[in-house]
């Protein structure tokens, strides 16, 4: 198996995979607040303590996958055209 042939097949499975996961879950935790929708903070004292909600997420934890966002992006275009 030639390096360029087993490349291309590397990058067709990887793809393929995450095709997958954004399939079975198009939702993934947002990386801002970990998935929890708020920053945790310390006081004074070094205690955590909860923060203010998470701007990027709307303090709901979850983010749209990059790959399903095209996905839907792409159906709605195809959608609109078609009919």
């Amino acid at each position: 198996m030639t390096p360029v042939l087993a490349a291309s097949a590397l990058l067709l499975l990887l793809t393929l995979s995450y095709a997958a996961v954004c399939a079975a879950s198009p939702f993934g935790n947002c990386r801002k607040c970990n998935g929890w929708g708020f920053q945790m903070k310390t006081d004074r004292k070094g205690r955590q303590k909860r923060g203010k909600d998470c701007r990027r997420c709307k303090a709901t934890g979850k983010r749209i996958r990059v790959g399903r966002w095209l996905y839907n992006r792409w159906a709605r275009i195809y959608r609109s055209g078609t009919g």
